[in-house]
């Protein structure tokens, strides 16, 4: 038996993080190719705004708000779903947050609320939407991670580590959830242009339009494979770049961003994808 594929007209594509950046983009385009459209976010207003905008499209955009940090309310959401827009034959866990951390400042919270968010926020779904999937016998999971989980870089000790932990996590997810012909895959995407990375303060290479970067998404879910990233330009640089020593390492990615020139670091507030 061939392993499933989402395609337009078959049940529900579930959606975190849905009302701002990649996550609402990724809404709009679904719902404007076709697809039903499970949002899911804590705001409700911005979640009704993309439902009122969809008004007439070839698809559908449907409300959930809840917080992906609350396990059981993540349990209900996915029998809601099910129960009232049909079932989830494609899941995104796409919400997330971005907390910059520093060695010279080493906040635990922002450790443990990245963690909470970005693994933990993605578990309290994944575990009631594959039981759903399986009694289904189909199903599609992306997890949205980042480029950071390739390897350390500045500022992002606990983002990356979370990210790494999602990847490591789909890796070996997939084994089992192959067997009940649920497919796994990873986004891993470059430098977005979105709420979560206006706050850098330092350059980011191949910065990608938040539409244009949704558009490779969109094709990479549509066409299968475990990892889709972008832009390959700058992407594949860093895959190429962890396999390097760790010395030559180190000082590329200093040189490269100036790190070594940079004072010291005062801690900058943190983002929450929604």
């Amino acid at each position: 038996m061939p392993l499933y594929r989402i395609k337009k007209g078959d049940g529900a594509v579930w959606i975190t993080g849905a009302s701002s950046g990649i996550g609402r983009e990724l809404v709009l385009q679904m719902a404007r190719e076709g697809y039903t459209v499970a949002a899911t976010a804590r705001s409700a207003d911005k979640l009704d705004e993309m439902v009122t905008e969809a008004a007439g499209w070839r698809g559908t955009i449907v409300a959930y708000p809840c917080d992906v940090t609350d396990r059981n309310a993540m349990q209900a959401t996915v029998r809601q779903i099910a129960a009232e827009t049909g079932p989830i034959r494609l899941a995104v866990f796409n919400a997330g947050s971005y907390f910059p951390t520093y060695g010279d400042a080493i906040d635990l919270d922002r450790f443990r609320d990245s963690y909470e968010v970005n693994l933990f926020g993605v578990l309290n779904g994944l575990a009631p939407v594959v039981d759903h999937m399986r009694a289904e016998g189909r199903g599609q999971v992306v997890f949205v991670g980042s480029v950071s989980a390739y390897s350390g870089l500045p500022a992002a000790s606990a983002y990356g580590a979370s990210k790494a932990a999602l990847n490591n996590m789909a890796e070996s997810l997939l084994f089992d959830l192959e067997k009940m012909s649920i497919r796994v895959q990873v986004v891993n995407p470059g430098f977005v242009d979105t709420p979560a990375t206006e706050q850098n303060d330092f350059a980011m290479p191949a910065l990608m339009p938040v539409d244009a970067a949704v558009e490779q998404m969109v094709a990479g879910i549509e066409r299968g494979g475990f990892e889709v990233t972008f832009p390959r330009r700058f992407t594949y640089v860093l895959k190429l770049l962890r396999m390097l020593p760790h010395p030559l390492y180190f000082w590329l990615v200093k040189r490269s961003t100036g790190w070594s020139k940079r004072p010291v670091a005062t801690p900058a507030p943190a983002h929450r994808v929604e």
